[in-house]
């Protein structure tokens, strides 16, 4: 880390790697995880979980905690997302669990949805109000609760009663509470988010500027089009509130984009530059790669999900999943499970160090999914197929 003088300022150029470290511990996966904190500490320290209907290994919310705390019980994510109000659902990079704590913060974009609505679906007369009453009354319930989903056509054909209740949802008189079997269960937002936190008071500028600063907080280093992607906001209001984001301007090797850090990520890593090293299976919706271009430029892998690319012309599988291990990307591996047994369908690795470390994380995987065997059916580079099978066979 230099510094070098620009006018009266003075800019910090970081190595890339020294840009990698500080992402990577930003992000919770450098240095000893806080298991005192647990679930809900890392929820607030990440600022936004994804959720995504795919579950293979598990779905994508329950896979972020494991890559970065271990073997976490399945039920335990649930219970610390969903259980004492300490989280809600909204849009944020896209469907996301977020902390409790900022639920004012999201103000502006729910003014945003109540001003300038954008449906695909009419509503009856009387429906909005209706499903209020009945979540009154009898809530938390589901949209089937509620009068049932869709109008039986295709997946996008919803009833009046689910419109109703997701246009509530976007404009805060509802919250999502939970997932139960996948399915939203909406409750009064009165009755969900503790009183303190209830209330729009904050102008935009002001949730702008705290949404910004978290991204930084949580990215460690970003360029403005990551600050702007982390909570899916729009580059000139980055611009807008950047300024006073505490976040500090830097230049990054190799980047070729301005960029600016978190005051105290940079700190750490000039205090402690080393750290533990997770190896571990990552959800191509973990907030440390779901950016593609950020991904790309800091860890040299490029990654995309291929569930919704047709089968023929997919090159890693269906849900790839990135290994991280020394703090590099060295490979992925589409997963699967038959019963008690993990397969591994389709293995590509950077290199041939990468065989031990993706045995590692397979049979971790496996154990924490209640899997007590791994199979390996395809690895792209044949000639370590081999020592990929026997290194997973050591540690059976």
């Amino acid at each position: 880390m230099t510094s070098t003088a620009a006018g009266a300022s003075v800019v910090v150029t970081l190595p890339a790697d020294e840009a990698r470290r500080i992402a990577l511990r930003s992000q919770g996966l450098l240095g000893a995880p806080d298991r005192r904190a647990g679930v809900r500490g890392l929820l607030r320290h990440l600022g936004a979980v994804q959720l995504d209907t795919i579950s293979v290994l598990a779905r994508s919310h329950e896979l972020v905690p494991y890559a970065r705390l271990g073997a976490v019980g399945r039920g335990a994510v649930e219970s610390a997302y969903w259980t004492g109000a300490h989280s809600f659902e909204y849009w944020s990079h896209a469907a996301c669990v977020l902390p409790i704590e900022e639920w004012p913060h999201f103000a502006f974009r729910r003014r945003a949805y109540r001003d300038h609505p954008h449906w695909g679906h009419d509503l009856p007369d009387g429906a909005y109000e209706s499903v209020i009453k009945q979540l009154h009354a009898e809530g938390p319930l589901t949209a089937t609760e509620l009068g049932g989903a869709k109008n039986g056509g295709p997946w996008w054909d919803w009833s009046a009663a689910k419109v109703a209740v997701e246009r509530a949802l976007m404009y805060g008189e509802v919250v999502c509470v939970e997932r139960r079997g996948w399915k939203r269960v909406y409750d009064l937002a009165e009755r969900a988010v503790p009183e303190a936190l209830l209330h729009d008071d904050l102008d935009d500028a002001e949730c702008l500027r705290r949404l910004v600063r978290l991204a930084g907080q949580s990215l460690g280093v970003a360029t403005r089009a990551d600050l702007a992607d982390y909570h899916r906001l729009k580059g000139e209001q980055v611009d807008a509130v950047l300024p006073a984001t505490g976040l500090v301007p830097v230049e990054v090797e190799g980047w070729g984009k301005p960029a600016w850090a978190d005051p105290e990520a940079l700190e750490a890593e000039s205090a402690k530059p080393g750290g533990r090293h997770r190896t571990t299976l990552l959800s191509p919706f973990d907030s440390l790669i779901w950016d593609r271009a950020r991904t790309e430029r800091i860890f040299g892998f490029s990654h995309r999900l291929e569930a919704y690319v047709p089968k023929p012309k997919r090159v890693y599988g269906y849900f790839a999943m990135p290994l991280l291990s020394g703090g590099r990307l060295l490979g992925r591996v589409d997963p699967a499970r038959e019963g008690r047994t993990l397969v591994a369908r389709q293995v590509s690795l950077e290199t041939a160090k990468a065989v031990r470390p993706m045995a590692r994380a397979l049979r971790e995987a496996a154990e924490w999914v209640g899997c007590d065997a791994v199979r390996i059916e395809r690895v792209d580079q044949a000639r370590l197929a081999p020592a990929l099978t026997a290194a997973v066979a050591e540690l059976n």
